[in-house]
């Protein structure tokens, strides 16, 4: 592991990837405590253009666009490792009691995980959003990890099948230890590094998904997503007004922070894939 970890950072693909992500999160951090401004302060006029005081020019309602900018990142960074943690540890379960356990509960399990592909996680996104009347940023982050594991399931199901059957498990169960206890220690640590790429790639896919669901208008409430600023930009209808400041911005965002983690899962891949690295 230590070797693997060593290897790691000498992955420029990974460094990249990581340094970018850690700037803009330390970033979003920090700003927000030297500048104490309310986001939602109306300072300018609508649609203001950039210059000295307000680096990125006014919104529609006239706040200053770059405050909203840091706020909107840091929600939407925080709904994408929620989003990632969550359709990670489930995906990571389901995959897991399939793949070792077999039999009716795998065929169970893999039929679910097949309805779950089969309808597109993002259609499911939206009825989900569109029924709940009060979504917080958690919300729509559970919301999105609900949706997005079968993948993740699938994988990890796989992997653990084509490790039942190894030597050092077979001897764990001759040796009377239980199937959780052969799941957490002779299984788990040989699919590590696969867990953690995929909770990278959930993260970023929950980033994406919270960005598209909120320029629908069915985002979290009483807060700023990178999201919700696009549609704010696209409701008022930025573009027409030339007001490039209200939208592009935050798409850049998003495409940072993502190419970021895809960078950082490409980094890794090279590292912990036997094909690639052979």
């Amino acid at each position: 592991m230590n070797h693997s970890l060593r290897i790691l950072v000498t992955s420029p693909k990974f460094m990249l990837g990581a340094l970018l992500f850690m700037f803009m999160v330390g970033f979003v951090l920090i700003y927000p405590l030297v500048n104490r401004n309310d986001p939602l302060e109306m300072i300018a006029m609508a649609f203001q253009p950039p210059d000295g005081s307000l680096w990125l020019g006014s919104d529609n309602f006239g706040r200053d666009l770059f405050l909203e900018l840091i706020y909107g990142i840091r929600t939407s960074i925080k709904v994408g490792l929620i989003a990632g943690v969550c359709a990670t540890v489930i995906g990571l379960v389901i995959g897991l009691a399939a793949g070792y356990i077999g039999g009716w509960l795998d065929n169970l399990l893999t039929a679910v995980t097949n309805i779950f592909i089969v309808i597109p996680s993002f259609i499911i996104l939206i009825l989900i959003s569109v029924s709940i009347d009060s979504r917080s940023s958690l919300v729509t982050a559970l919301i999105i990890g609900v949706t997005s594991w079968p993948w993740t399931a699938r994988a990890v199901r796989a992997q653990t099948t084509s490790l039942r059957s190894r030597d050092h498990v077979n001897i764990a169960k001759i040796s009377g230890h239980s199937t959780p206890r052969i799941i957490a220690f002779e299984i788990l640590p040989y699919i590590a590094s696969y867990v953690v790429m995929a909770f990278v790639l959930q993260t970023a896919s929950g980033i994406l998904a919270e960005a598209s669901i909120s320029m629908l208008g069915l985002g979290p409430y009483n807060t700023i997503s990178l999201g919700i600023l696009m549609n704010w930009a696209l409701v008022f209808e930025a573009p027409v007004a030339g007001a490039w400041w209200a939208f592009i911005p935050a798409a850049l965002s998003i495409a940072i922070i993502t190419f970021s983690l895809y960078m950082m899962n490409t980094g890794m891949d090279e590292i912990f894939n036997p094909k690639i690295r052979s």
